[in-house]
């Protein structure tokens, strides 16, 4: 499902930046972008995350930018001390003495001030929190809202298939008398009035046996419940509603199959219609 969170704020002299969107996707794809020296809160980040979110594409973004200086810097008075000795021989070379050396010089070497930045992950992750938790929950929200309407949709296709099954049960009988009437003109055409009724009651049977399509209407109604319960009970019925979808295609398909009227082919091209759509969103649900 899509969902999106964002907030900006100042927590103790530090600007503070959160973002997280998301596409759909089958399973939980999480990109962590920060900056480096908060690697170590990646785990926990990730963490957090997949405690809640189990499909989707994620981007999640941290920036911190500090009001106040970070910076350390380290003088090294032995390299200083090195530095400005080779100096002073090159000066003398040239006729020059100590006074002509400026201290830019020696400090400009390599080595004479060490610049390092104090960072504390942990600390950050302090001022980092209460921004990251309004924002995840702002996008965790925002997926809801996108999951209500999804299970709306998959509830309304669901009573298309519902529709769809009542349909096939109630011309069940009527695909029943087809095949007796099919049977009992064809036994007429060859034999005429020498028609053996119980030859055509035989053959009615075995081809009721063949053709009847009761055993797949139940299946199909035990797999709608099914796919109701799932959507209404679980909260992650993504996979579970695929499996069952695949089922309930193969009872339409074989029912499709047994058809002998028009209008029962068009209720089997709506069921396979809904029954695809329910499956297509199922990707996106968690």
């Amino acid at each position: 499902m899509t969902g999106y969170g964002f907030r900006e704020s100042i927590v103790e002299n530090t600007q503070v930046s959160v973002e997280i969107k998301s596409v759909n996707n089958r399973f939980l794809d999480l990109n962590v972008n920060i900056p480096s020296f908060l690697n170590p809160l990646e785990q926990k980040i990730r963490k957090i995350v997949s405690e809640k979110i189990v499909r989707g594409k994620i981007d999640l973004t941290i920036r911190v930018k500090d009001m106040n200086s970070t910076i350390k810097v380290s003088p090294d008075s032995n390299a200083a001390r090195i530095y400005f000795d080779a100096i002073r021989q090159i000066a003398g070379a040239l006729g020059k003495n100590d006074c002509d050396i400026p201290l830019s010089l020696i400090i400009a070497q390599d080595g004479v001030l060490n610049i390092t930045h104090e960072y504390d992950a942990e600390r950050y992750w302090e001022k980092i929190e209460p921004v990251f938790s309004d924002v995840f929950g702002q996008f965790v929200a925002d997926r809801g809202r996108e999951g209500e309407n999804l299970r709306k949709d998959l509830l309304s296709k669901l009573d298309v298939l519902d529709s769809c099954a009542a349909f096939f049960k109630e011309w069940q009988p009527k695909m029943e008398q087809r095949f007796k009437e099919q049977v009992s003109d064809r036994f007429n055409e060859l034999l005429g009035s020498h028609v053996d009724e119980n030859r055509i009651m035989t053959e009615v049977a075995a081809m009721m046996v063949k053709y009847t399509i009761n055993e797949e209407i139940i299946r199909l109604h035990s797999h709608l419940d099914a796919l109701r319960k799932e959507i209404s009970e679980n909260p992650v019925p993504g996979k579970r509603i695929d499996f069952i979808c695949q089922e309930a295609n193969r009872e339409i398909n074989t029912i499709g199959s047994k058809n002998q009227f028009t209008e029962v082919g068009a209720f089997v091209v709506n069921a396979k219609d809904a029954l695809e759509n329910i499956r297509e969103q199922a990707k996106n649900v968690e």
